[in-house]
């Protein structure tokens, strides 16, 4: 089929033609919204899920309703290697400026705040040419969000903007991605302001994003963050959603899916939003006509997979030391349940319903008759490498850091991409 008529958009954050599957934190956020306009309290919210399961589309599409309510908002990644000061401050321009608050003055004392709450991201002393300028066209604030002590200054700054929000009957929302990523004193200091609004009663909440294992890293922080927060797992689509997600975008370019091409596609992208639209993508331009059929579902995996291989998966691997690969592998050949040996190929494209949940161990996938376990064991990995556990900790730790793995629980890690396991094993 035309290629330029192609409505599938693989892509990083790239919101799909379809936004399936995400209606109930959509309607749960505008509840949050008009509540907290009514000065009604509320939590801020954490989106946790894989990779490839639209958090970063979702945390978009909160902000864009939250920008209709006519709130304040600003967004920013978190990254290992940068603090809080910089990203936040600017965040924090941009949602006064969105506010549009009629008092030039009270704007500009705010803004003198938020410059000064970011100047202090330079040491004591420093040159004027190592101190970041935010870009605020008003002098800093003296004695306001300026102690140095990230906690006091975040704290203080919040009730600042929801005071300027306040006054005029709007909110301030901030968005999060890659949350996990935060240094954790400005976990701990984000916690304690979170807290500090909520019990203000300030139209003030954050938004944040990020792998399985963020609940573990706020609760680590503060203990009191599994109150502070209101979590949503974002995870695969059931099936209706993920047939909607295919069809929907299809049918206003008039091609259909026949039914059986709709259960091949689902077998091959388990309902994973990123993998619906890079085998849609595929599967358009290689399909002759409409409807598309199983056969061009068949026809387009291969080419599909390839893509995947050198972007999605392979791009991350590459990240990986030697001694980080082999861990990796080992996890893979560890999460396989009942196959004959350890290293099993598992290169067929069927992938059923989640096998369900066996007591004591993690939930578990059917992939090609065999059971893959979505977590597993430190000590299954150590088994597979005939070595100690112990001395597999600098791999594990630092594979944790690049973001290549998670410990959703003491003992067990899991890929944080999903069929991860599958492609280092058609790789071997």
């Amino acid at each position: 089929m035309d290629p330029i008529t192609n409505p599938y958009a693989p892509g990083a954050g790239q919101r799909p033609p379809e936004l399936a599957g995400r209606d109930e934190q959509l309607r749960t956020f505008d509840v949050v919204l008009e509540r907290i306009a009514r000065g009604r309290s509320e939590r801020s919210i954490v989106l946790t899920g894989l990779r490839g399961v639209g958090k970063t589309v979702l945390l978009n599409a909160l902000r864009s309703s939250a920008v209709r309510a006519n709130w304040g908002t600003g967004k920013f990644e978190a990254r290992p290697d940068q603090r809080l000061r910089r990203p936040l401050a600017a965040a924090a321009h941009q949602a006064v400026r969105e506010l549009g608050h009629p008092r030039g003055d009270e704007v500009d004392q705010v803004l003198g705040i938020i410059k000064a709450f970011a100047l202090r991201e330079a040491p004591s002393g420093a040159k004027l040419r190592d101190r970041w300028q935010p870009g605020i066209d008003v002098p800093a604030t003296t004695g306001r969000a300026d102690s140095g002590d990230i906690e006091i200054d975040l704290v203080e700054l919040f009730t600042d903007i929801g005071g300027l929000a306040a006054d005029v009957g709007k909110g301030v929302a901030f968005f999060i991605d890659e949350m996990q990523d935060l240094d954790p004193d400005d976990v701990s200091a984000l916690c304690a302001a979170c807290h500090e609004i909520s019990q203000s009663g300030l139209p003030v909440i954050v938004v944040g994003a990020g792998l399985p294992h963020l609940p573990a890293v706020l609760s680590a922080s503060k203990s009191y963050s599994e109150r502070l927060f209101r979590y949503s797992r974002i995870d695969r689509l059931p099936r209706d959603s993920a047939d909607r997600a295919l069809v929907g975008p299809a049918a206003e370019e008039g091609c259909e899916f026949t039914p059986e091409a709709l259960d091949e596609m689902y077998a091959v992208t388990a309902g994973y939003p990123y993998f619906i639209q890079a085998y849609g993508k595929v599967v358009w331009d290689v399909a002759p006509s409409s409807p598309v059929t199983a056969q061009d579902i068949r026809v387009a995996v291969p080419e599909a997979e390839a893509e995947l291989a050198v972007g999605f998966f392979g791009s991350r691997f590459e990240r990986a030391t030697p001694a980080e690969r082999e861990y990796l592998r080992a996890m893979a050949d560890a999460a396989l349940v009942g196959a004959s040996g350890t290293g099993a190929d598992g290169d067929g494209a069927g992938v059923a319903e989640p096998a369900g949940t066996a007591e004591g161990d993690p939930a578990a996938y059917v992939r090609d008759g065999v059971t893959e376990r979505e977590a597993v064991p430190t000590s299954a990995v150590a088994e597979v490498l005939a070595r100690k556990p112990q001395s597999l900790s600098p791999a594990r730790d630092a594979l944790i850091k690049k973001g290549l793995i998670y410990s959703g629980e003491r003992g067990l890690i899991a890929f944080t991409v999903p069929h991860f396991g599958r492609y280092l094993r058609t790789q071997s």
